[in-house]
């Protein structure tokens, strides 16, 4: 029997295991660590600063210093009407393209959801556009659209439909919600899974029509698949650059300048850094109000009885 008033000594060697499990785990991050450090953490920090200094033009050989400049390009930026007209197309853009690509990927998913036979072939040709990137969907549908050669040469007004001031904006959120339909397919599909097949049984034993099942049992329950798949495809319509760039370069009129691509133009074609570091900061700053508004709307859902 052990001795009473005796207690177990601790090893002196844990602290040291500690420090040396503390010291590896480190060393394994620090790969990571640079990688984002050189190309995410500097160049954010860099894109805030540039907004506070004014770049001077350079005459040959001498290259004038940066003068700070304070709030002033910031203030210019943001209450221009060229930021306000493109956060107004981009709104209308995601307002296009995220509920359609939910809603179709949605009744893609519940009619792939179905025991039928061959029905896998059919889950396969809904998911396929998720390996299409954006830029072959873009040439895909320029080359269908092309008035000289192109299977459909619809034309509005005398002018193709991405030439169209009132049409361009509709045809590329087209676009888009086709490329991105096979990930929401995917994660709809996901989400139906995770609904138990018992509780959908018994709804239908109790006389539920189709209809009613879906409105009162599965819909509710898969209220966060929606609210993620609204979140991402919030995000990725704020984000959308290449089938602007590709199909209408902005145009006709703006009407199709999203955020990202007067960002892209700013920079390259116009060769003001200082601007498009500002509206690159009001686009991070956007997108993340807009996510934690939505995740928060997401923790006070109630499911539906």
């Amino acid at each position: 029997m052990a001795r009473k008033g005796k207690h177990k000594r601790v090893p002196k060697r844990l602290p040291r295991r500690r420090l040396r499990d503390a010291l590896i785990g480190y060393a394994l991050l620090l790969p990571s660590i640079a990688v984002f450090g050189v190309f995410v953490f500097y160049p954010f920090a860099k894109d805030i600063q540039l907004p506070f200094y004014e770049q001077p033009e350079s005459f040959g050989a001498i290259h004038r210093t940066a003068r700070y400049v304070g709030w002033t390009q910031w203030r210019s930026v943001f209450t221009s009407s060229e930021f306000r007209n493109t956060l107004l197309v981009t709104l209308r853009f995601t307002v296009l393209t995220v509920p359609a690509g939910i809603a179709l990927g949605l009744l893609l998913a519940v009619v792939a959801h179905q025991k039928m036979r061959g029905i896998t072939v059919f889950r396969t040709v809904f998911s396929s556009t998720v390996a299409t990137s954006v830029a072959v969907a873009s040439l895909i549908f320029f080359s269908l659209v092309n008035p000289v050669t192109g299977l459909w040469r619809v034309r509005v007004g005398g002018v193709s439909l991405l030439e169209s001031p009132r049409w361009a904006l509709i045809s590329v959120a087209a676009v888009t919600i086709w490329q991105s339909l096979g990930l929401s397919f995917i994660v709809m599909s996901a989400g139906l899974q995770t609904i138990p097949d018992d509780l959908l049984e018994a709804a239908r034993v109790d006389g539920a029509t189709p209809r009613r099942v879906f409105w009162q049992i599965t819909l509710p329950l898969l209220t966060p698949t929606l609210f993620f798949a609204f979140v991402v495809g919030s995000i990725s319509s704020f984000q959308a650059f290449a089938q602007v760039d590709l199909l209408t370069s902005g145009g006709p009129l703006n009407k199709t300048r999203t955020l990202t691509y007067d960002i892209f133009d700013a920079a390259i074609n116009k060769g003001d850094q200082n601007r498009a570091a500002a509206s690159a900061i009001g686009l991070f700053v956007i997108v993340l109000v807009l996510t934690i508004v939505q995740l928060r709307l997401e923790r006070r859902v109630r499911y539906v009885r």
